[in-house]
């Protein structure tokens, strides 16, 4: 079973073990029964943050605040990004304005800002609202 991925659950945070090639059968979580991948962006907050670094598929992370138009206008772009990439990357929202703790360790300067997380690591940074295209694109030059 060595082609099992390690996904945590945006409901529980428990990490789940499912086959490669189930993750498109819509993967319920073993604890709580919730969507693994539920097709749209998670909400991260301060405690949840670490525990959805874990795991074997990438994490996009967007950073944005109320208060911001450019944030306001790339919304649905990310949601359709978020069913488009379902299976290969998992995508999250981090409110900057409700926690401002978290957005300053991560250095967050400008919002919107997106950070490509694997295995925990950040491996890619990009700052401002992007087309769907323009996102695609970037994220197929860092191997999504």
């Amino acid at each position: 079973m060595n082609d099992a991925l390690l996904i945590p659950c945006p409901g529980c945070n428990g990490l789940n073990r499912i086959p490669a090639e189930r993750l498109g059968d819509a993967p319920r979580c073993g604890r709580c029964k919730g969507a693994v991948l539920p097709g749209a962006p998670l909400e991260l907050n301060q405690a949840s943050f670490a525990a959805q670094l874990m795991g074997d598929l990438p994490l996009l992370l967007d950073i944005w605040a109320d208060w911001c138009g450019p944030c306001k206008a790339f919304a649905p772009t990310f949601t359709q990004a978020a069913r488009e990439l379902s299976g290969r990357v998992r995508l999250a929202k981090l409110d900057s304005k409700a926690n401002p703790q978290l957005a300053a360790q991560l250095g967050i300067r400008s919002i919107p800002s997106l950070i490509l997380f694997r295995g925990g690591v950040e491996v890619a940074r990009q700052s401002g609202a992007l087309p769907l295209p323009q996102l695609l694109g970037w994220l197929r030059a860092q191997g999504i």
